[in-house]
């Protein structure tokens, strides 16, 4: 966890800006902060095995030139009610 500390936090001030981003958006905001970046594999990996964020649905479009279903993700309740008090 400690070598994507800086990614998940990025991930999360994102997340509570905008509330809900999918898979593509984060790789290319953290892409577009980070001068090192990461891979489509670690932001799978980065929202899939850490507890503040949740599956939130999947959407169909056109990304990088062909059409990908990607996931949709937010922050989990847990976090939400956490980010409101």
């Amino acid at each position: 966890m400690s070598r994507t500390r800086r990614l998940r936090g990025e991930v999360l001030a994102l997340l509570e800006d905008k509330g809900t981003a999918n898979t593509v958006e984060i790789f290319d905001h953290l892409n577009d902060r980070f001068r090192w970046g990461a891979t489509m594999n670690q932001v799978g990996n980065i929202m899939a095995k850490d507890s503040r964020f949740s599956k939130v649905g999947h959407v169909r479009g056109p990304f990088r030139g062909s059409v990908y279903t990607v996931c949709v993700w937010g922050l989990s309740q847990k976090e939400t009610t956490l980010v409101i008090s």
